[in-house]
């Protein structure tokens, strides 16, 4: 039996967040996942499903992703944190955990260095850059719409093909290739504000315990890195593991992320 997922909207930090939910509100923290960026939290359904079997599970949509509202401004990573951590204070979830994706592992870094009320984080890869790669970041600029449409197609078989390669469901991979084109001219926000974030110096400080699966995605030599910056954490190899995980392994990806929180 897996949770249902049902969703609603809250007024945060001045922005109207959408978000999803699954699960009791129980004996065991709540969990906040964090979705990677342009996305939304449509990627999480499958995972929330299992893991809203046994505690309160939350994926909201960041600001200027999904069904969100977009901020007048490109947010830096601290403030896409803070519009978190307000969500979180308007749910009431008290001491909880997260999982964040890519750019969402950076927000679960950020939103824990701002409040003590993280408890436990897990990493899905870790963007850990250089220099020459922080430049390549700040160079994806927004694209116009007709520049957006023209590559509509050919970035459907891209993704399919070469990205969400382990998705075993093409009706929901083509959703989720819908999510990513919403609002071309802010879709690279996320993105830039990566660019600007030190996660090796946030890490350092970071007491909290973090897991960091590695899959072997377009950010495993990035991962690769993070190892000496774990004060206290780890690093899980998911060999053969690729985007699209978190569909056609929902629950093996659910029974790593239940050890690691509830032990």
């Amino acid at each position: 039996m897996t949770a249902a997922i049902h969703r609603a909207y809250v007024t945060a930090a001045g922005c109207q967040i959408h978000y999803r939910q699954a699960g009791p509100d129980g004996a065991r923290s709540p969990l906040l996942l964090i979705h990677p960026s342009p996305s939304s939290s449509l990627v999480y359904e499958p995972l929330m499903a299992e893991l809203g079997t046994d505690r309160l599970v939350i994926a909201p949509d960041l600001p200027g992703h999904g069904m969100s509202d977009i901020p007048p401004e490109p947010p830096a990573i601290a403030e896409y944190a803070a519009t978190l951590l307000a969500l979180e204070a308007m749910l009431g979830l008290g001491m909880f955990d997260i999982v964040g994706y890519h750019t969402g592992g950076l927000i679960a870094a950020e939103m824990a260095r701002q409040h003590a009320a993280v408890r436990k984080i897990v990493m899905i890869s870790a963007m850990v850059l250089t220099d020459e790669e922080r430049a390549r970041l700040k160079g994806r600029a927004a694209r116009g719409i007709d520049e957006h449409a023209a590559s509509f197609g050919p970035g459907w078989q891209n993704f399919k093909t070469n990205f969400w390669r382990m998705g075993n469901d093409e009706a929901r991979t083509w959703n989720l290739y819908l999510e990513a084109q919403r609002n071309p001219s802010t879709s690279a926000w996320g993105m830039t504000a990566a660019a600007d974030y030190d996660l090796t110096a946030v890490l350092q400080g970071l007491a909290q315990p973090i897991l960091v699966l590695n899959p072997e995605d377009d950010l495993r030599a990035h991962t690769n890195r993070v190892g000496p910056s774990l004060r206290n954490g780890k690093v899980h190899d998911l060999p053969g593991w690729t985007h699209g995980f978190v569909d056609s392994k929902a629950v093996e990806t659910a029974k790593l992320v239940r050890d690691f929180l509830d032990n």
